[in-house]
């Protein structure tokens, strides 16, 4: 390791589906948090590490932040505001083409209540009007808790390289916190339940997806270096059961051979993948279910 390092955590917040996931990749330069069109797809703080220089960012993809109704809402948005309470950097991530709405205004109102600073980043700015992206930044620069204001798209890396550096240089001084070749905290077994959730949000439509969960109920090495997975779909009724299934099982199928497909490239070797799918209705409320998936269960 070289002279001078620097290390620390940067929190990105910011509300559903501004593309908070899709930045922790792209500023990582590797696939550490599962990306979906549908909003509150991260449930939990994920850790995605990068060196920069002399520089080790440890950058927290949080969940996004929204008015919370149920107690895994509550769960979810409680481990986003304790990311960014805990990290030395905080990142805003804004979708340029929705604004300042309401529910980013909490966000900016949660961080003047804590006294924090932060940097702002105008996301999708390949979709805005040059115009507006001033308009954005001038609003932004009023609030009065960001030091600077950056413009990237996550999804063409526009920026990103940028933003990286900024964050490089910000960092406390002190020695890294992670190997090296480290690039996220999340264990193999959470990984695979996150890759064949994405792979549920994905195929399956409308409200489904929020009414389930996936844990790696079995992991086995192999005396060739494949590796035997097993996993488990909590689903809440019969009906919900049948859905994930498909016809003759063509659904699950189709679920399974993409996340064996994503899984055999983020590991490097063969996967065999088996995934069984349990009623369990009360799920939401069992504070194993919590534990799995790194959330406080809270009252």
């Amino acid at each position: 390791m070289m002279d001078g390092t620097r290390s620390g955590f940067v929190a990105i917040l910011g509300v559903p589906n501004a593309g908070k996931s899709t930045l922790t990749n792209a500023l990582v330069g590797a696939k550490v948090a599962i990306v979906t069109p549908k909003v509150q797809t991260t449930r939990t703080r994920i850790l995605g590490i990068v060196i920069e220089g002399a520089s080790q960012l440890v950058f927290v993809d949080t969940p996004g932040i929204f008015a919370p109704k149920r107690r895994l809402d509550r769960a979810m948005v409680a481990a986003a505001w304790s990311g960014a309470a805990d990290a030395d950097l905080v990142a805003v991530l804004i979708d340029s083409k929705l604004g300042i709405d309401a529910p980013t205004r909490a966000i900016l109102d949660g961080l003047v209540k804590a006294g924090r600073k932060a940097v702002a980043v105008l996301n999708k700015i390949d979709l805005v009007p040059h115009a507006r992206l001033l308009g954005l930044a001038a609003e932004l620069n009023a609030v009065g808790i960001f030091t600077d204001i950056f413009m990237v798209s996550a999804l063409t890396g526009d920026g990103v390289d940028d933003l990286r550096r900024h964050f490089a240089a910000a960092l406390p001084e002190g020695p890294w916190l992670y190997p090296e070749d480290q690039l996220s905290d999340i264990n193999d077994r959470l990984m695979a339940a996150e890759v064949t959730r994405e792979k549920l949000f994905l195929q399956l439509r409308q409200e489904l997806p929020y009414h389930l969960t996936v844990e790696t109920e079995r992991w086995q090495e192999l005396d060739d270096g494949s590796v035997r997975i097993e996993q488990l779909v909590y689903v809440r009724r019969d009906s919900q059961k049948a859905i994930v299934i498909g016809r003759g099982g063509q659904m699950l199928r189709s679920i399974g051979q993409a996340a064996r497909e994503d899984l055999k490239k983020i590991l490097g070797r063969e996967v065999h993948l088996f995934i069984f799918v349990k009623v369990r209705e009360d799920w939401p409320d069992d504070p194993e279910r919590y534990n799995a998936m790194g959330l406080e269960f809270g009252d």
